[in-house]
């Protein structure tokens, strides 16, 4: 509508009659008119643009969707139904809790056991620990509707069903799988990873200070381990440590409860606050030999263990990005400011466009990798450049998105708050975007950069 002089009628011209029928409803024209013979041509052009939206039809915005490709649409039936079941489940059971948790420092417990009936890690091992055909996909999908609402709830899952089953499935012998491997799957026993050191993060495979010595049919273990996830309430951890008399790596299943294992939780983060890190301290704990992986071949296993998980932490930055644009699409949608929605601004819409294009690439990114690692093709690179590339655009979209609602994106409330917090963490763990970026230099260039 164009205003061409201060006649207060000129407001009116455009409306056709059924939306000044409309209007006579809800105002009193005659007196609306006699105070807009009093407004300067500004006030009168905001008022116009009032009258304007206060007779049209409401519209039918479109609802946030992050998968603007439609890629996840090519997905077996299966593989949909384990997605749409984790994001009901995230929907209902977690997001209603998940700021009164995070606040609190505390993991949920009491959702561990409506967790076991979405039986979930069946989907991706079977007893024996080998691995279902599209078991790294699954993860994928598990982690991505996860950390669509919650980051934590999938690193419980990751800790669980990727390091801490895969050590036993990579590394233990026959008897010791029959022993954990079905109890892990159905969630009744708990395990957690012990590998970082207080001293020790991205070296650690050349400067473990945790050790270990055989005496008589026991392992004496020292030493400590730190940001350990799920160790506070796990059933047991899987440690490494270096052996004082041959310098190899082993592996061990250190029960709850085992004399001189203690583990305190880690207070004071600002990231994955409902994940319980724990920090191991290791004062000559004896360990049966029974106890000790008896297939473990030395840091290589160590490394197939994170080579096989790394796919899902890529997974969790598209997943914490995901959610991130859909919450601040929505917020866009329906934040008023100079009266109109703040998504009708030309920058908030690229804020907006340039978080999509991060998720759509990162997700096309990690659907290709989950592939390549199915098949059996995936090499640490591969896995290493899904890493940098995701944890980067998550950190870039999560950065965006909190933007996009102004002084509101430092509530929990508004939720993209802890999305913007978690993402540090994942930039940082599961090797650090620097380390994973020499990991790809040296397999393009054929030169190592490390020191």
């Amino acid at each position: 509508m164009t205003l061409q002089s201060q006649n207060p009628a000129e407001i009116l011209t455009h409306l056709d009659l059924e939306a000044l029928a409309r209007l006579s409803q809800k105002v009193d024209l005659p007196a609306l008119l006699a105070a807009a013979s009093r407004l300067s041509d500004g006030q009168l052009r905001q008022l116009s643009r009032l009258l304007e939206r206060g007779t049209r039809a409401p519209q039918t915005r479109p609802e946030p969707d992050g998968d603007f490709y439609r890629q996840l649409d090519d997905l077996t039936p299966e593989q949909q139904d384990v997605r749409l079941r984790v994001r009901r489940f995230m929907e209902e059971r977690v997001a209603p809790i998940m700021n009164e948790y995070w606040s609190r420092d505390e993991f949920p417990r009491h959702l561990i056991p409506e967790l076991r009936q979405l039986d979930l890690p069946r989907r991706v091992w079977n007893e024996d620990g080998t691995r279902q055909p599209d078991a790294t996909l699954i993860e994928g999908l598990i982690t991505l509707e996860a950390c669509r609402i919650d980051v934590s709830t999938a690193v419980f899952f990751g800790v669980h069903t990727g390091l801490a089953f895969a050590s036993i499935a990579l590394g233990g012998s026959a008897e010791q799988k029959a022993e954990w491997l079905p109890k892990m799957l159905d969630l009744e026993t708990i395990g957690a990873f012990g590998l970082t050191e207080p001293e020790g993060g991205s070296q650690v495979s050349q400067g473990m200070r945790t050790t270990c010595q055989r005496d008589g049919d026991h392992w004496i273990l020292n030493g400590e381990k730190k940001w350990i996830g799920n160790s506070t309430f796990s059933d047991f951890t899987v440690v490494w440590a270096r052996d004082v008399d041959t310098g190899e790596v082993r592996g061990f299943i250190v029960r709850a409860g085992t004399p001189g294992y203690d583990v305190r939780k880690i207070a004071g983060k600002i990231a994955l606050r409902m994940v319980e890190n724990g920090h191991i301290t290791l004062t000559h704990c004896r360990v049966p030999d029974t106890d000790r992986l008896q297939e473990t071949r030395g840091w290589r296993t160590t490394a197939e263990v994170l080579r096989l998980t790394r796919a899902g932490v890529a997974w969790q930055g598209v997943g914490c990005a995901l959610g991130a644009y859909e919450l601040a699409l929505k917020y866009a949608q329906t934040r008023e400011q100079f009266g109109k929605p703040i998504g009708a601004f030309q920058l908030i819409q690229n804020h907006l466009v340039h978080m999509l294009g991060n998720v759509t690439t990162t997700l096309s990114l990690c659907l290709r990798l989950s592939q390549m690692a199915d098949a059996g093709q995936m090499r640490d690179e591969h896995a290493a450049l899904a890493k940098v590339v995701t944890a980067a655009r998550c950190r870039e979209t999560v950065a965006l998105a909190r933007e996009t609602f102004g002084g509101n994106g430092i509530l929990l409330d508004h939720l993209v708050a802890k999305h913007f917090a978690d993402t540090e963490a994942i930039y940082s763990y599961e090797g650090t975007n620097e380390i994973n970026t020499l990991v790809v230099g040296r397999a393009i260039t054929g030169l190592s950069a490390f020191v």
